[in-house]
């Protein structure tokens, strides 16, 4: 189903650029806000944010659209993502907005919708959505207003910090404590910048905290989860045991060990699934995964009996199939970890805190636990291209990539696909032979930005 402003992670661009304008936000929320208004009783919305300049923008905006539909609007400030989708669950609202473009530079932002439920909105009513947002820009936004004596009411909740560092530190065992660990934690400058150091704090670690001091303009700015070469330094010139590192929204988590060296979600997952098998918690013995997960991952967790299944790339997909199949575990190579028993969404921390648990229960060091398989060679690269074109409906590159899959065949795959949120075309291929991975994408990437511009 074709969307026009939706994309694998809620509607995502330049802040105070088309289509991320204070007046989409505004018709974002009327359209949303009407479409969870169809009975006579009131309704509430609560609304997060992470820490860029922006969203202070953003929010005032959405506000103003979910009062005008006669929603009642919880105000509840810098959270990450995870905590905004349990909020709207526990505290029985109708919807849930969180303000973030997630691990993208600050001069982006987006807006992510959940349902009653905490989980995100199907394709199905975000293609509902659109279409009223399309109505409005129309000049049929007074369809849905309410009368003046029906407006929502706006309400700041201070509570929703303790409510969230409670549950988040529930998602330890109790019969553990990190005492005796020193924890390097990177937040990006973002929305868990409070949050996490004082969680691992309170469960007992030594903390070396980093990427706690936002500004508006430096979230994801050279840290977190997509930059962790800062963090690889502060670890081992701290000596710490473990550094964590989360993205602008907190939904996502990547881990450098005490030797310095990045782990990605694959290794992340692996050990994780391996833990849960062994107690007889993983939901018949699978995890869910993406077509971007290392076939290495795979292979190693199959001699183990432990099966995967993919699906498409973005964490709505795995958490959609998750969620059919009653699976336990899912995520991303990117960091995206979803625990069912923990969270409806994609949760850094609580993911980080599994980690740990198993580094206390194993009494073993982060290398040794999250080294679990040996990754066939890998690389994706991405190739930019003019929004006026489509690339890979081009018969040179349709060629280009039959040719690479000829070359493959038996040996490894290839994976072309459109970004849900740039106009970008990532390009990826692992094999066994290092030389020809990075020759098939360099080529194909190379080809595609040339006749793409």
């Amino acid at each position: 189903m074709a969307r026009r402003y939706f994309g694998t992670d809620g509607i995502r661009g330049r802040a105070n650029m088309d289509p991320m304008t204070a007046e989409m936000a505004l018709y974002v929320a009327m359209a949303a806000g009407s479409h969870f208004t169809a009975d006579h009783r009131r309704h509430k919305v609560v609304i997060g944010k992470d820490t860029r300049l922006s969203s202070y923008m953003l929010e005032p905006a959405l506000t103003a659209g979910f009062t005008a539909v006669g929603m009642d609007v919880l105000i509840a400030g810098v959270l990450p993502t995870p905590a905004v989708a349990k909020l709207t669950a526990t505290m029985r609202a109708d919807l849930g907005v969180m303000i973030s473009a997630s691990h993208n530079p600050f001069q982006d932002n987006g807006i992510k919708l959940f349902g009653p439920d905490g989980y995100k909105l199907s394709d199905q009513i975000e293609s509902e959505i659109e279409e009223r947002i399309d109505s409005f820009f129309a000049g049929r936004a007074q369809e849905v207003r309410v009368d003046s004596a029906d407006l929502g009411k706006v309400e700041r909740v201070e509570s929703v910090f303790g409510r969230y560092l409670e549950s988040t530190k529930r998602c330890f065992p109790q019969h553990l404590s990190l005492k005796g660990l020193k924890i390097a934690v990177d937040c990006a400058h973002g929305a868990a910048y409070r949050i996490a150091p004082t969680v691992l704090y309170e469960l007992g670690a030594e903390v070396v905290a980093m990427g706690v001091e936002p500004n508006g303009t430096n979230i994801n700015d050279k840290c977190g989860a997509t930059h962790v070469e800062a963090l690889q330094k502060l670890v081992v010139e701290q000596g710490c045991d473990i550094g964590l590192a989360l993205d602008g929204d907190a939904d996502r988590l990547i881990v450098v060990d005490e030797k310095g060296t990045k782990v990605d979600g694959d290794q992340i997952m692996a050990a994780i699934a391996e833990a849960l098998s062994a107690d007889g918690s993983l939901v018949r013995n699978t995890l869910v995964a993406t077509v971007m997960s290392n076939l290495g991952m795979e292979r190693h967790l199959a001699a183990r009996g432990i099966a995967t299944e993919r699906t498409q790339v973005g964490d709505r997909y795995v958490l959609e199939r998750m969620r059919a199949q009653g699976y336990s575990l899912g995520g991303e190579q990117s960091g995206h970890l979803i625990l069912a028993e923990h969270a409806t969404t994609g949760d850094g921390l609580a993911a980080a805190l599994q980690v740990l648990a198993l580094m206390q229960r194993e009494a073993k060091p982060a290398s040794a636990l999250l080294t679990r398989f040996i990754p066939l060679p890998q690389l994706l690269l991405n190739a930019r291209y003019s929004a006026d074109k489509q690339p890979l409906d081009m018969p040179e590159i349709q060629a280009a990539i039959r040719d690479a899959e000829v070359e493959l065949e038996g040996q490894g795959r290839l994976l072309i696909r459109k970004s849900g949120t740039e106009p970008l075309i990532r390009v990826m291929a692992e094999a066994e032979d290092a030389a020809m991975v990075k020759r098939l994408v360099t080529d194909l990437r190379d080809l595609i930005a040339q006749l793409g511009a």
